[in-house]
């Protein structure tokens, strides 16, 4: 130093003799006033930084002494001018035995020292500038900068936290090959802290985290992965940005990250599906530049493959980039770890890890590409659970998923696994959830892989445990699904298992009772017909009917009122429509055998209700071409009139009616002609009598209007001894509790008296008319007005 400088700086420290005996006095405004004229003296008139390094020198322990004086002014005052002692003298390491154990011994104990915030941050802040400063200086005052840090760390107040890990940042940059033998200390009070309720702090820690672990031995990786992981989560965009950007960087730079690219990896692949565009970016980047980095460095481990395995799989989703060879290496060497980890976390208590773990999976398959063929089964059994998860973005996420895997994995492996859980389903609760991936991954594989196996699929679909065991609603809808695949899918190729489809199609309408649900079934039946270039739904009845009701009689002889091969009647004879019509030949023979007297009663009660629906309207059911007659005979006697025989009991009575309102709709319906009718008379008309006695009002009144139909059709016909079998038992229906029945069997008398012929000699049958026409004269007091108008215009007949 130049003697004029020396002289310079004396003249300074003469000058400051006075106001650094004030520095002892008891009053704290001297103190205070004498701290700032120091600092008026040295700092603010720019001193040469030679005296500027001098008169610190000699005023440090001064200053040392004021940084645990009892007034916080004078304190503060202390701080700010040591600050700026550092911050200009050029020499700022030559104060740091002095410094350093004043900071520790302020800032390092268990007990906090300093008891204001503000200046403990001022203190911390002093500290991050001497770290700026000294730089390598600090090595041997490591111990101390750790148990300073250690606690300002975890300090009462935000800023100071926040500082403390800019200060760590700083640090561990500053003495690298030091700093490692220590760093692991601070990974405790950092984890504490990594959570804070301010989003600065906690980005601030993960950054002083990201350093540490860099700067460290690398053995405390696993203590700080799920804290990280944990802010994959944050509501703060800031705080994942700030995860993504670390993880990122151990990625490239840490020395052992290849022991944690399995830990690494998914935290980065997480945030490539973030909300936030620039961290999804960010992510996207940094992954990339892992991948490239990991290519140069096995270089010639994957020369092959960077030769001959660039251009991208015959199939792959549009709109996707491909990512680079490097990451989809580093993915494929490491899922033997990966998929384990996805499928645990998709169970987890937290939606939020669940989701996370979903969207992973799908970036996860983007990268796997065809070697996820071997890991197929637990990623199925990861898929079936997120399907029954409640939150609907996991469920969507892993259908996703297995949509990318009907891309990759040839059809002949994932059909093996996946039907085999279709037919058994690996869970009694959730047994749609085979059907549910079935779905999606056939909607993934590509139509010229999927064509071969179409037979498979269908025949699978249409058997009776899996079209035919559930009622669920959920299920019928994921069994629609497949089918509505494959129309999708394979289009006119699906002619070929037109048949099996169309099983499945009215076994899930026989099933459901869910309208919309019914609805799509039937909308999936027209897709069937146009990819078969058909006009209508009669059209592929049409062409399937034979199967069909062969398919049904295999087991009609076992049918009860539960078995669904009778819904699938009822909804294949209304459906068709006219086409039944000409399958007569085998559909008489299954309604005879389940219609038997000795079948199940509410089996044949609901067949009688379909069967008189369709005989209402038989010129467009069972008579569209004409041919009931042939069978209408053998229908009668031997199926419709077996059951109107009086048994006792209740439900044999509900039978006899169901049986008479089929009658009645046979009738109606003309599906029987005049001719036949007259032929079975003498067998017909004992029932129809015996009915007009049943205790059930419905069974008489549609008796009383079976009879006036019979009359109508053959009543000039009838011989006269048959005739006259008739009147009497309608006479007693006129007494009948119901004036319903009472006035259809006036309406039957109507008809019989429109009947009499020439041939129905009145002199002859004087005794009938005479017993008809007293009856009737009865009924002219009824206390009924609308009896007694009917009444009177029936004896007209007789004036």
């Amino acid at each position: 130093m130049a003697a004029g400088d020396e002289y310079t700086a004396g003249e300074v420290l003469r000058g400051l003799a006075r106001q650094l005996n004030f520095l002892n006095e008891d009053n704290k405004s001297k103190r205070k006033k004498s701290l700032q004229e120091i600092k008026k003296e040295t700092v603010d008139k720019g001193l040469p930084s030679e005296v500027l390094q001098e008169v610190f020198s000699a005023l440090l322990k001064p200053l040392i002494k004021c940084m645990s004086d009892s007034n916080d002014a004078c304190r503060e005052a202390a701080v700010e001018l040591i600050t700026c002692f550092i911050r200009c003298a050029p020499k700022p390491e030559e104060p740091l035995p002095y410094l350093m154990p004043c900071l520790a011994q302020r800032l390092g104990d268990k007990e906090i020292v300093e008891p204001s915030e503000e200046l403990r941050l001022a203190a911390v802040e002093m500290l991050t500038l001497t770290v700026e400063v000294c730089g390598k200086h600090l090595a041997p005052y490591l111990t101390d900068m750790i148990n300073i840090l250690q606690r300002t760390i975890v300090d009462p107040f935000p800023d100071v936290r926040r500082e403390s890990c800019k200060c760590t940042v700083k640090f561990a940059n500053s003495i690298p090959e030091h700093f490692h033998m220590q760093a692991e200390s601070l990974i405790r009070p950092l984890m504490q802290t990594i959570a804070h309720q301010r989003y600065k702090v906690r980005v601030a820690v993960i950054e002083a985290t990201g350093e540490v672990i860099q700067h460290s031995s690398g053995k405390n990786v696993d203590d700080v992965l799920s804290h990280m992981a944990q802010r994959l989560f944050d509501d703060s965009p800031q705080v994942r940005k700030a995860v993504t950007a670390v993880v990122g960087g151990w990625l490239l730079r840490m020395r052992d990250r290849y022991s944690y690219f399995n830990k690494l990896i998914p935290l980065l692949l997480s945030n490539i599906s973030d909300d936030i565009p620039e961290i999804r970016l960010l992510a996207a980047d940094l992954w990339r530049q892992v991948g490239e980095q990991w290519e140069k460095e096995n270089e010639e481990d994957i020369k092959d493959k960077m030769d001959f395995l660039l251009s991208s799989p015959p199939f792959y989703p549009a709109g996707v980039e491909r990512p680079g060879l490097g990451c989809r290496e580093l993915v494929v060497r490491n899922l033997t770890s990966l998929v384990p980890a996805i499928s645990n976390d998709v169970t987890d208590w937290l939606v939020a890890t669940r989701v996370r773990a979903s969207q992973l999976l799908s970036v996860l398959l983007l990268h796997a590409e065809d070697h996820c063929t071997q890991y197929l089964q637990p990623l199925l059994a990861t898929v079936y659970k997120a399907c029954t998860d409640s939150e609907k973005d996991v469920v969507n996420n892993c259908l996703s998923a297995a949509k990318l895997l009907g891309m990759f994995v040839p059809p002949s492996v994932f059909l093996k696994l996946l039907l085999d859980h279709v037919t058994s389903p690996y869970s009694s609760s959730h047994p749609w959830c085979p059907l549910m991936v079935l779905a999606w991954v056939l909607d993934g594989c590509p139509q010229p892989l999927l064509k071969p196996h179409l037979e498979q699929i269908a025949s699978t679909l249409a058997q009776p445990d899996v079209c035919q065991e559930y009622q669920q609603v959920v299920y019928l809808d994921q069994l629609l699904a497949c089918v509505d695949i494959l129309l999708r899918q394979c289009e006119s190729d699906c002619g070929s298992v037109s048949l099996q489809l169309l099983q499945v199609l009215v076994s899930v309408q026989s099933l459901s009772t869910d309208a919309p649900l019914n609805e799509k079934a039937l909308d999936s039946i027209h897709c069937l017909c146009k990819v078969q270039g058909l006009d209508s739904v009669t059209d592929i009845y049409r062409q399937h009917m034979a199967q069909l009701l062969d398919w049904l009689s295999a087991s009609v002889n076992t049918w009860s009122c539960c078995s669904l091969p009778r819904l699938q009647l009822h909804v294949i004879v209304v459906q068709s429509g006219p086409v039944i019509g000409e399958f007569l030949h085998q559909l008489m023979p299954l309604l005879q055998t389940c219609l038997q007297p000795d079948r199940e009663p509410e089996m044949r009660l609901s067949t009688f209700t379909m069967l008189a629906k369709l005989l209402v309207d038989a010129g467009n059911t069972l008579d569209s071409q004409g041919r009931f007659c042939d069978e209408a005979e053998k229908f009668l006697c031997d199926v419709l009139l077996p059951n109107l025989v009086w048994r006792a009991g209740r439900t044999a009575g509900a039978i006899r009616t169901s049986a008479l309102s089929c009658l009645l709709a046979l009738l109606h319906g003309g599906a029987i002609t005049p001719d036949l009718l007259l032929s079975l008379e003498e067998k017909l008309r004992p029932t129809l009598l015996s009915s007009l006695e049943e205790h059930s009002q419905m069974s008489r009144l549609f008796a009383c209007r079976s009879l006036s139909t019979v009359l109508r059709l053959i009543g000039n016909r009838l011989h006269c001894e048959a005739f006259n079998k008739i009147y009497p038992e309608l006479l007693k229906r006129l007494d009948d509790s119901s004036e319903e029945v009472r006035a259809a069997a006036l309406q039957a008398l109507g008809q019989w008296l429109s009947n009499l012929s020439k041939d129905y000699d009145p002199e002859f049958m004087v005794s009938h008319l005479q017993l008809l026409f007293q009856q009737l004269l009865l009924h002219l007091d009824d206390h009924e007005a609308s009896v007694q108008e009917n009444v009177f215009g029936k004896t007209e007949h007789f004036v």
